[in-house]
């Protein structure tokens, strides 16, 4: 088992079409885990979802959340990450970032079709803002 640097726990996530995992807390204290598809701008994580779904209302009451990456083939390795998330639910903003992240998940002749479908009012553009990340490559090596 290595722990990754920074830079190598950036480049495993954004490694073919890994999802990110998103903790958040609901309003009676459980915990809330969701997959997302997501792209990084530099240091932070950049995802899609609704306002008013179980993710956007618990981060619009409480923006600490907790992320996790992981290969799930051996040797495994994952990367964990805590931050706070600031939104935009600007339709302008929800396109140009629905753009890379459609492409990085759907082949080409779908990606248009995908901005459309996920680039809507109740959207929004979530950036995570990391404060903390940890990787750890080849555990069963």
């Amino acid at each position: 088992m290595a722990t990754m640097t920074p830079e190598q726990c950036h480049a495993f996530m954004m490694q073919g079409t890994r999802t990110l995992k998103v903790a958040t807390v609901r309003k009676d204290g459980r915990p809330h885990v969701a997959p997302v598809w997501f792209v990084l701008d530099g240091d932070d994580v950049i995802f899609h979802t609704a306002l008013d779904g179980v993710k956007g209302r618990n981060m619009q009451r409480d923006p600490r959340v907790f992320l996790l990456v992981e290969d799930e083939m051996p040797p495994f390795s994952y990367v964990v990450l805590e931050g706070t998330v600031s939104f935009d639910p600007d339709m302008d903003v929800q396109r140009h970032w629905n753009r890379p992240i459609s492409a990085r998940y759907m082949p080409p002749e779908r990606v248009e079709a995908t901005i459309a479908r996920n680039t809507h009012e109740g959207g929004m553009v979530v950036r995570v803002t990391v404060s903390h990340l940890h990787g750890e490559a080849n555990i069963t090596d």
